[in-house]
């Protein structure tokens, strides 16, 4: 190893063919692990640990602002020029509780060094300490336009948080935390309370940085296939050399246990129309002794779901029973000192409170005296060793998720960055464990004689967010009355000064500092399709040929387009139902014990594929993954679960629909870009409609009045559960999608027969009624305090095609018109545009303080690509970015499902390459080209927005209809 460096310890990853080092550079005194591999998507992250000793968000403003400009790199954002033109796997920064980490990723050996360095010169060069807009646009200031105007507050982390606050699964979470960690750096908010945000002072802001921002406080990740010396050579020459080690306290303390546990009761904000009746939140949380422990990391792990999380887990069975929530909830948060077992039911009431307590320590100590159920057991071992095995992160690159799990440990010890890094070993030593009386003993010490544990109570309240916000226009209002007007004057003069900032593009120079890649760097060839169609018992089977390390993805895809309208919705209930319903065979809960032990996961979903010419296809697809040699196990709970689930127990019934609108309303609550893009869509695109209703609000809508009269419904539940059943799990709707080797196929050809021939009879029946379409204008209005606004139309409907430049045009609008304009000028904490190959486009923004100004924005879109005008060098940086979301790289399971998309929407290899090329030869004309596409959709005015009932209703005029999103 380089000499810069002391070598602490090196230690072999079998679990992830790796091997990893310990390094101490000698000099700065910074931390530093590799693991090193042949995987090409290659990770790096600096992280520094920053423990808040208040609730002004400091941590995370400095998180956002260091990414706008350092030293080497003086423009203003090079975040959003890295997102434009880098060939990044991954690009963020995150802030936690007691860190803040900054990753990047990347396939490419020179993009990523590049990124590395842009992050390096950022996090220890940021241009904050002379660009005080930086602090006032990311973080927090007061806004005045002129003296006549009312006095307000902006800031991208303030609005982002206003969001987060409204959430009341966010307000839970963070309470559980506070109420456990009353005196040390757990007990504040990280992120910022909107309230206290404004608190920050510039130079307490820059004092933080000062602090922690230092190589000594520093953990340095690397993890791949690359040069392990040449990239510690240039971390020791180009920065860590220039720093001698200093002293720095940022000490993670323990938190000392209570004798007692705690009892905490807050409030979160609901509308005025929603109901304040089974809408209580409660949970019961222990702390767990520390991160190092290696056995207990997944011990808990696995009792979490044995406990709590299987659909027949004793706790969550008694809970329902005795009807405390309409949901519970399980989970083990380990990305702290002391990790945290939570059990949580949502849609309480206050009065369940002590019943809730009672009940779980009654079910615990039955489970210490009785035994906890052992298939329970091995399932939660088996499922985590799959999970192990698989490492599928979806989007996420797996180099990535094992150094935040480093993370679990090395913040807390600077020499075991790889404690949890073992998992398959430690899990097989808890497998040895299940006979003896080793988790029962888990519950009797740390949860029955744990008196370090929380009681939290959060009820709602009607009118909550109305008083915050009447209070602090009052708050602004006296603090302007108290104001000179010499004092007025400067301020009116600070919010020009930081629109003129705004406003100002960063210099040729500037952004030319920032290294990219050329043109000629790039693939011409698109990715080729994973696609072999062939033909079993007469049935189409598309092959996947891929390396699956032993994994077979097996998708029975249905075709359901011949389902009437009328029960699109029911079918939704139907796919999410399966597997969690007593069969001919199991009951539910051996049912999800057996799923677990012999796969690693069998599951229903809907989705729609519109090709760009034809039919919209609407398929059930129910998708099992598993090792090779648990074929015969897992076709069998397949059919299992298609062809033999009992739809006849009533309470079991009304538990999984009170549970399904729980879940959706957590979703909704975080996620009001999907519903607002989604219901803007559904009133022109059959796709939107068809998602809307099986996912959307309409169908929130659906099972919400499920709920609410079950007793009414239960009959045409169970009626229409069997009767859909029988329709679309027939021979005539098959079509297989097979992911993995050789073998895999050989699987299939072996138990298709089987399969086909247990299957109910049954035609093709197409779709006999037309689709009916409605135009409107909608707000939903709910408690937040930020909105989420949509517009949305399809080009085609006006006579234009798809072409790729559209792709490099929707990069342009989410990292350079909308966000300047709706995000750095309006605030906003995100904006985003999409182009589909159907036609169906849509404007978004997200946690946005603004309603009318992002409205208008969108509205003169065309405007700017009329307009556009970049030259060769930022023209092939939209190009790089474009085509580095084409290649993202991935999973066996996902080069699966995109073969299967294309397929279905008749996507064939010429049209991806015809796109691939669009792309690579576009110019600045055939950009500005698109502005009559932009302005044909926009015209069209298809418009949702779901946020903040006051903003919304004093909007009214801008709307057809006004909901109430929770009715």
């Amino acid at each position: 190893m380089h000499n810069a460096y002391e070598l602490i310890k090196e230690e072999n990853l079998g679990d992830l063919n790796s091997k990893g080092y310990v390094l101490r550079h000698k000099k700065s005194g910074a931390h530093i692990s590799l693991i090193e591999n042949d995987d090409d998507n290659k990770v790096f992250y600096i992280a520094f640990r920053t423990p808040p000793k208040d609730s002004t968000g400091v941590a995370h403003i400095i998180e956002h602002t260091v990414l706008c400009g350092s030293d080497k790199y003086p423009l203003k954002d090079p975040f959003v020029e890295l997102v434009k033109g880098s060939m990044n796997t991954f690009l963020n920064a995150m802030t936690y509780p007691d860190k803040t980490v900054y990753p990047v990723a990347s396939c490419n050996d020179q993009d990523f060094k590049n990124l590395m360095d842009v992050y390096m010169d950022a996090v220890f060069h940021p241009n904050i300490y002379h660009d005080p807009e930086i602090f006032m646009q990311e973080g927090w200031h007061y806004e005045l336009e002129s003296r006549e105007d009312d006095l307000t507050i902006n800031g991208v982390v303030y609005n982002e948080m206003k969001g987060a606050f409204s959430s009341p699964d966010d307000v839970v979470n963070r309470e559980i935390l506070n109420s456990l960690f009353p005196d040390n750096t757990y007990s504040v908010e990280s992120g910022g309370d909107p309230k206290v945000i404004p608190e920050l002072t510039y130079e307490d802001f820059l004092g933080f940085h000062k602090k922690y921002y230092h190589p000594c406080n520093s953990y340095i990740y690397l993890y791949g296939n690359m040069d392990m010396d040449e990239r510690l050579d240039y971390l020791d020459r180009e920065y860590l050399s220039k720093y001698d080690k200093i002293e720095v306290d940022s000490e993670i303390k323990k938190q000392e246990p209570f004798t007692r546990p705690r009892a905490v009761d807050k409030t979160y904000p609901i509308s005025s129309a929603e109901d304040e009746r089974d809408a209580t939140y409660l949970a019961y949380t222990f702390v767990i002794s520390d991160a190092l422990d290696q056995e207990l990391y997944q011990a808990f792990d696995v009792l979490e779901y044995a406990l709590f999380s299987s659909p027949g887990a004793p706790v969550r069975t008694a809970l329902l029973e005795k009807g405390i929530g309409k949901d519970i909830i399980g989970s083990f948060d380990t990305g702290m000192l002391q990790p945290m077992f939570s059990v949580m039911a949502r849609g309480a009431n206050p009065e369940d409170k002590q019943a809730f307590v009672d009940a779980i320590q009654e079910v615990l100590l039955h489970q210490v005296v009785d035994g906890i159920d052992k298939k329970a057991l091995l399932a939660g071992i088996n499922a985590s060793q799959f999970q192990f095995r698989e490492a599928d992160f979806g989007s996420f690159p797996k180099g990535l998720i094992f150094g935040l799990q480093c993370m679990d440990s090395w913040l807390y010890d600077e020499d075991q960055p790889f404690v949890h890094m073992h998992g398959i070993d430690v899990l097989d030593g808890l497998r040895k464990k299940v006979d003896t009386g080793y988790f029962e003993k888990l519950i009797e010490t740390y949860l029955l004689a744990n008196t370090h544990a929380s009681v939290l109570m959060v009820e709602p309240k009607k009118g909550l967010t109305t008083e915050a916000e009447e209070e602090l226009k009052k708050e602004l209002a006296e603090y302007k009355a108290s104001l000179s007007d010499e004092a007025l004057d400067a301020l009116v003069e600070q919010t020009k000064t930081l629109k003129e900032h705004q406003q100002e593009p960063s210099s040729k120079e500037a952004l030319e500092c920032l290294p990219m890649l050329k043109r000629s760097d790039l693939k011409r060839e698109a990715r080729p399709l994973d696609l072999i169609e062939k033909e079993v018992d007469g049935i189409k089977v598309l092959h996947h040929k891929v390396f699956s390390n032993g994994i077979h993805y097996l998708n029975l895809v249905f075709d359901v387009t011949g389902i009437g309208q009328e029960d699109w919705k029911y079918l939704s209930l139907l796919s999410r139902m399966l597997g969690l319903v007593d069969t001919e065979n199991y009951s539910y809960a051996d049912l999800a014990n057996a799923v677990n032990i012999y796969t690693g996961g069998i599951g229903a979903s809907l989705n729609v594929y519109d090709p760009a010419e034809g039919k919209t296809h609407f398929m059930c697809e129910v998708r099992a993954k598993f090792l090779y040699g648990e074929v015969e196990n897992a076709i069998n709970l397949i059919e299992e679960i298609i062809l033999h689930s009992d739809f006849s127990d009533e309470n079991r019934i009304r538990e999984l629909v009170a549970a399904q609108r729980s879940r959706l309303e957590m979703r909704m609550s975080s996620a009001g870009n999907v519903l607002a893009a989604g219901r803007a869509m559904s009133c022109f695109s059959v796709p939107a409609l068809i998602t809307d209703s099986i996912s959307g609000i309409a169908y929130y809508q659906f099972v919400k009045d499920l709920d609410e009269h079950y007793e009414e419904k239960k009959d045409e539940i169970r009626s229409k559960c069997q009767e859909l059943v029988k329709k679309v799990f027939t021979r005539d709707h098959l079509l297989v999608s097979s992911t993995g080797d050789d073998q895999a196929f050989t699987q299939v050809e072996t138990y298709l027969p089987g399969i086909a021939e247990h299957l109910f009879a049954g035609g093709k029946k197409e779709a006999a009624q037309e689709i009916r379409l409605t135009r409107k204008k909608e707000g939903f209005k709910d408690a937040s305090q930020v909105q989420y606004v949509c517009r949305a139309g399809n080009f085609t409907k006006d006579g234009y095609e798809f072409n790729g430049a559209l792709n490099i045009l929707r990069v342009a609008l989410s990292y350079d018109y909308f966000w300047i304009n709706v995000r750095v000028k309006g605030g906003a904490y995100g904006c985003r545009s999409a182009f589909g190959m159907n036609g169906d486009t849509y404007f978004v923004s997200y946690r946005d303080p603004n309603l009318e100004k992002t409205n208008e924005i969108f509205a003169h879109t065309a405007d700017y690509v009329r307009d556009f005008d970049v030259d060769e060098r930022d023209m092939t940086k939209y190009i790089i970015g474009t085509i580095s979301e084409m290649d993202t790289p991935l999973t066996p399971a996902q080069r699966g499902t995109r073969a299967l998309s294309c397929y279905l929407r008749d996507v064939t290899f010429a049209d991806l390459q015809r796109n691939r090329d669009q792309v690579l030869n576009a110019t600045v004309e055939d950009i500005r080209a698109l502005a009559p596409l932009v302005q044909a959709t926009m015209d069209q005015d298809y418009f949702c927005v779901v946020g903040n009932e006051d903003t919304l209703t004093a909007a009214a005029d801008m709307f057809d209809e006004l909901y109430n999103l929770y009715e």
